[in-house]
């Protein structure tokens, strides 16, 4: 992680035919659970590939080995409710992430994030804080609640977004310019309603059937 915003927009053939399924409105929500879980831990797996590395040491059954795991505690944040599909794959692969909430909605006439939960585990100097959210639309959410962390004692983190609009790429980076930003995809743009075009839709509602 560092000082200045890192852009990494994930390229892997697999990461982008997960994508694919997601934006496709006639995937149905089991359907559209799964390829959400699956592309979630592609891009978390490139956070892990980023961060300190402690050396480990264990006996097998024929002697010493030495070799590496993950450096820094990991806090897992969701932004309500959406992400909740994504750190779900993301806990699978790392177990020892602990878990954090924040819950806000969009008001639907300003566009500005309202909150209405917090809870997030106790962090230290050196926690990985990983925020979560499908959508980086207007960045007003992800902005509120990189503030709030900041607050909460978070020194490092990292963002997690399956697709991106340019605008809140600018929004997140001006506001917090330490903040890396991890992505399957930057889209055209936002419309009326702030939602990224072309986008995947309403990805809560997609995932949990509320359409």
């Amino acid at each position: 992680m560092t000082a200045k915003s890192a852009i990494h927009i994930i390229s892997h053939p697999l990461l982008q035919e997960h994508l694919m399924r997601l934006r496709d409105k006639n995937t149905e929500p089991p359907k559209f659970r799964w390829h959400l879980k699956e592309a979630a831990k592609i891009l978390f797996w490139e956070v892990l590939s980023r961060v300190p590395a402690k050396k480990i040491a264990v006996q097998t059954p024929l002697g010493k080995a030495e070799g590496i795991g993950v450096g820094v505690d990991i806090i897992l944040v969701n932004i309500l409710r959406a992400s909740l599909g994504m750190t779900e794959g993301m806990i699978e692969i790392y177990p020892k992430a602990t878990m954090g909430h924040i819950g806000l909605y969009r008001d639907e006439t300003t566009l500005k994030p309202v909150q209405y939960y917090v809870k997030v585990p106790r962090m230290r100097k050196d926690t990985l804080v990983v925020l979560v959210d499908p959508m980086l639309a207007t960045g007003g959410s992800a902005v509120h609640a990189v503030k709030l962390l900041k607050k909460q004692g978070a020194k490092t983190i990292a963002m997690i977004s399956l697709i991106a609009a340019n605008k809140g790429v600018k929004v997140l980076t001006r506001a917090h310019p330490d903040v890396d930003i991890y992505l399957a995809a930057v889209d055209e743009g936002l419309n009326d309603q702030g939602f990224i075009v072309p986008g995947l839709g309403d990805c809560g509602d997609r995932q949990f059937g509320t359409l």
